[in-house]
């Protein structure tokens, strides 16, 4: 571990970026140019005492989950992660697990949206970051670990999570899990993740092996739908999509036409707050 590069790496990072960029507001003027200590901190999920020994090359080797969490806190791209890592006397983070690192570009749309649901995802479905919004609508998805971080599996899975969709609908969600696995499954190969993936949900649910046969293969570019909130009642959504270059990473947008009751009720759900949905 080479603490003083890491450091300096963390201090000429953190001066580097600006409230606005991580979805911060400006507040009152700042002594010194940057984000204060504090707020990546609060960004990486860890304390501001914690975060100041690192910074004062007094800390202890920070773990991978930390590392990660603080390449997210301060925007970093693949290559700036790498060097936290190896500055941090960690291995970088194997090809297999890259896509797990958000990328940049679509954190900086993430961060400005905080009056609708949005929501970075992983080739597999896997929630990597999620607004305040989408917390309160689909409920905190931090806390998922394995197979459970893949909606997919979540879905074939947990009865509990198809209540945020009408009856007469679950059916097509369905096909469109598959279909959009089956795409992932084509990108990357009956070896990778999503091939340990499909054969999981093989053995554990009867409903998507018979699906998985069909071979229908789809991403959703855009789609309407309505979703069930336990307070809000059915709240009616357009969803847009916006794609990494290499398609490994997907930001999702929901909106409602200004003035509808779908708009209302989103406006409505930044008040309500989170909700947390049965789970089985």
């Amino acid at each position: 571990m080479d603490r003083a590069a890491l450091a300096d790496f963390l201090r000429r990072r953190r001066a580097e970026l600006r409230p606005g960029d991580v979805g911060l507001p400006a507040g009152a003027r700042r002594r010194a140019p940057g984000l204060r200590r504090e707020e990546v901190a609060a960004l990486a999920a860890m304390s501001t005492d914690y975060y100041t020994r690192l910074e004062q090359q007094r800390g202890p080797q920070p773990s991978d989950q930390m590392l990660a969490s603080l390449a997210v806190a301060l925007r970093l791209s693949t290559g700036e992660r790498d060097y936290l890592f190896r500055a941090a006397g960690r291995h970088a983070p194997s090809p297999v697990s890259t896509s797990s690192h958000v990328a940049p570009a679509l954190l900086r749309v993430l961060d400005r949206l905080d009056d609708t649901p949005a929501l970075i995802l992983s080739q597999l479905g896997e929630t990597l970051v999620q607004n305040r919004m989408a917390a309160a609508l689909f409920g905190d998805r931090s806390g998922d670990t394995g197979l459970d971080r893949c909606d997919v599996y979540r879905w074939f899975t947990r009865p509990g999570e198809r209540l945020r969709y009408p009856e007469h609908d679950r059916e097509r969600q369905s096909r469109a899990q598959v279909a959009n696995l089956r795409a992932a499954y084509g990108s990357m190969g009956p070896r990778s993740r999503a091939g340990d993936l499909v054969r999981a949900l093989q053995k554990a649910s009867a409903e998507f092996a018979a699906l998985w046969e069909r071979h229908e293969v789809s991403q959703r570019f855009h789609d309407h739908k309505v979703l069930l909130h336990p307070e809000l009642g059915a709240i009616e959504v357009d969803c847009q999509v916006l794609f990494t270059e290499d398609r490994s990473q997907v930001l999702l947008v929901l909106t409602a036409p200004p003035g509808s009751e779908g708009h209302e009720k989103l406006r409505l759900l930044a008040v309500v707050g989170h909700q947390t949905f049965t789970r089985t």
